[in-house]
């Protein structure tokens, strides 16, 4: 296959799509209004022939034209709910946008996303890290029934449009039953339900999905060379791939409406040279072909050097294309749109790192464990599904467990049961509404920079719409059930509905909930959460100048215990650390006799001098998880403070360098405080209250971070 064209086979069937996506036959019906109209017409020109009629039968007439027509009304109204919204009936039927997914910038969060799996049939290498990711149990994932009911609730406040994610959701086992009672949604508000997908077995479903209202598929695709693609993807494929483009674009033809679009990752010396044949593309065909910034998740090893940004993608399109035009943005779009002159399709680039997009941004995320993410970049994330498993005794909602709630609330809406049941299908709807808002409204103007973001804790981007697989960390004991609340908002539907404290997000205060974690275990669900002070406080500040999210590196996230951290993909580098401390005298005695070379162990000087050099080689065998560095150069200074201080403290400085993958910063210390404590050896005999003190690192330079000098 040559880059940039697909094969063009078209179905040779009589079939047709709706716009709506569901296939029609080719023979149509007459619009069931028109035979009402006949229907009423045929005693209308009955009465005009009849020239003479008794009383009875004219009001016998009368009282079928009544009826007739009430019946015409109802038909009307009848088609006119199923006819697709024309925007004087949108004007005249929207209602005020719901508070819970308004932020305190005015956004109006309308597009859900929800990641369905966190399994993939993929190894993309800036997505999933190359050991894999641990996965989770299947209690700790959102149950079908769980993902219809948040949808339900979510386009309940006005959600307009929903896309499932992954992992790659296409290797869910019931995707098109999920999708079909997602659909199902359309009645009261949802108008687009899309699709994000690598595409291996898209073409095997995507009819079936279709059919079930599928309305927009974002493929993601970052190589048109079928070598290239089994080296980021680590896996074999390509060619399914194309099957479900050339069956996207076939169904297209056949007037499926399918809004399509192909995602790009650029990465500077993987991929970059295909910029202009992907541009290519869109040449013939009908579609979008988005390029998007490499950005930094967990675990897909990010190198700055890696990005190549928005400015430099768009000057090698305008080498090759150099009429290349914008296009006028929607409101909420992502990408930026450029049009190449007489090219059937589009091509947009996604500027998360250079160019940020969250003014605009109207997007939340439900992760597969039920997890609510207001930000793309963000770390903080709220529990929906301990909320909503509440109403059923904390266990998953499967779909025997859905009609016996089902039963329940029929039940207590009938008087038949005991009110205040802790079990029930719409119990903690009004809880998940305060959660949802407050959560919202806790976004932040934007998102962190690049400086920033390459040192934020953040999932991996396979599981980015996912849970955080930290399995290993004890289960604590369920929290209490919260107060029942006296006041029920009007989107409730039944009473006694218990309701989540508000100073769980408060910026001051401590919790004992779980609805807010850090980054934390999905087994860390019930109990105490530390992190809550901190996690309020990161999210208080200056959205300008946030701060990444404590971590101990050495430290095990999953069993607490310490590890050495691995700086295998790391490249060399100059390094170098300088740390300095004192050593203070309880008199001058013990200074004028260094000074003058009369202390009886000889030289302080000069022995602590090589007793710090020496040290800083034998760091690694002192510090348990310190790496072993060839070191290219270490110099101590040992020598009495300047004049103006008392004569009474030595300062000890010492400077190490090196060419490597890590940092010398421990070699410093050791080197500083060896040489202090040498001096504390030779010299205790005449001063024993001589105080060791200030051993810190005053310069650090070299390494992702650079350069750092103490004030």
């Amino acid at each position: 296959m040559r880059h940039g064209t697909w094969s063009r086979a078209v179905l040779r069937t009589g079939g047709d799509l709706s716009r709506h996506g569901r296939p029609q036959l080719a023979r149509s019906r007459q619009p069931q209004t028109r035979r009402c109209l006949n229907t009423v017409a045929a005693p209308a020109a009955a009465a005009h022939v009849t020239t003479t009629t008794t009383p009875a039968t004219a009001q016998q007439q009368q009282q079928q034209q009544q009826q007739q027509q009430q019946q015409q009304q109802q038909q009307q109204q009848h088609d006119e709910q199923q006819r697709p919204p024309t925007g004087r009936r949108l004007a005249k039927e929207t209602k005020p946008f719901s508070d819970f997914l308004t932020d305190t910038f005015h956004r109006q969060h309308d597009y859900l996303r929800i990641s369905v799996t966190e399994r993939c049939n993929l190894r993309c290498v800036y997505c999933m890290p190359e050991e894999g990711v641990p996965l989770s149990p299947t209690s700790e994932l959102l149950t079908t029934p769980e993902i219809v009911l948040l949808s339900s609730v979510f386009v309940s406040q006005g959600v307009t449009k929903i896309r499932l994610t992954g992992g790659e959701p296409t290797v869910r086992r019931d995707i098109v039953p999920l999708m079909q009672q997602i659909g199902a949604l359309r009645p009261r508000g949802l108008r687009e339900l899309c699709l994000t997908t690598n595409g291996l077995s898209l073409h095997r479903k995507l009819d079936s999905m279709v059919e079930a209202g599928l309305t927009g598929v974002n493929l993601s695709l970052d190589t048109l060379d079928p070598h290239m693609f089994q080296v980021m993807t680590r896996r074999n494929g390509f060619d399914a791939v194309r099957k479900s483009i050339d069956r996207i674009l076939e169904l297209n033809r056949l007037g499926a409406g399918i809004r399509f679009k192909i995602n790009c990752v650029v990465m500077r010396g993987r991929n970059d040279a295909e910029i202009v044949p992907f541009v290519d593309m869109t040449r013939d065909l009908d579609l979008e072909v988005r390029f998007i910034e490499y950005m930094p998740f967990d675990g897909n090893r990010w190198n700055k050097g890696k990005m190549l940004p928005y400015a430099e993608m768009l000057d090698v399109i305008r080498a090759a294309h150099p009429t290349l035009a914008k296009v006028r943005d929607h409101k909420n779009d992502t990408s930026k749109t450029w049009h190449v002159p007489g090219f059937a399709g589009r091509i947009g680039f996604i500027t998360s790192m250079t160019h940020n997009f969250c003014g605009t941004c109207n997007r939340l995320r439900i992760t597969s464990d039920g997890n609510l993410k207001v930000c793309l970049f963000g770390n903080t994330e709220v529990s929906l599904r301990d909320i909503l498993r509440r109403a059923n005794n904390g266990d998953p909602i499967d779909e025997r467990a859905l009609e016996a709630m089902r039963q329940i609330e029929m039940d207590r809406r009938q008087g038949l049961a005991d009110p205040n049941t802790p079990l029930g299908l719409a119990l903690n709807e009004a809880e998940l509404l305060d959660v949802i808002g407050m959560a919202v409204k806790r976004k932040k103007e934007k998102h962190a920079g690049i400086g920033a973001l390459e040192h934020m804790k953040n999932r991996p981007m396979i599981l980015i719409d996912s849970p955080q697989p930290l399995q290993s960390v004890p289960r604590l004991p369920r929290a209490p059930p919260m107060p029942n609340r006296t006041t029920l908002p009007a989107f409730a539907l039944a009473p006694g509905i218990s309701r989540v404290p508000t100073h769980l997000f408060g910026p001051s205060t401590t919790t004992s909930h779980h609805q807010v974690r850090l980054f934390s275990s999905t087994a860390l669900r019930h109990g105490n959460d530390n992190n809550s002070n901190s996690s309020s406080r990161n999210d208080s500040n200056d959205s300008s100048n946030p701060r990444p999210s404590p971590s101990l590196t050495h430290v095990s996230p999953t069993t607490g215990s310490a590890h050495m951290v691995s700086i295998a993909s790391k490249q060399p580098t100059a390094r170098v650390a300088r740390a300095s401390c004192t050593v203070t005298f309880s008199s001058p005695l013990a200074l004028r006799l260094i000074r003058a070379s009369q202390v009886k162990k000889g030289d302080v000087l000069g022995t602590a001098r090589v007793a710090g050099i020496m040290a800083a080689k034998r760091t690694p065998d002192l510090i348990p998880l310190c790496h072993p560095i060839a070191l290219s150069h270490v110099a101590v200074e040992v020598e009495p403070a300047s004049a103006a201080d008392d004569e009474t403290v030595l300062r000890v400085e010492a400077t190490v360098e090196c060419e490597g993958k890590t940092g010398v910063e421990m070699e410093a210390l050791t080197a500083a405080g060896a040489a202090a404590l040498t001096v504390y050896d030779m010299c205790k005999a005449v001063d024993k209250a001589m105080v060791i003190g200030g051993l810190r690192v005053v310069l650090k330079d070299g390494g992702k971070s650079g350069r750092w000098e103490m004030p």
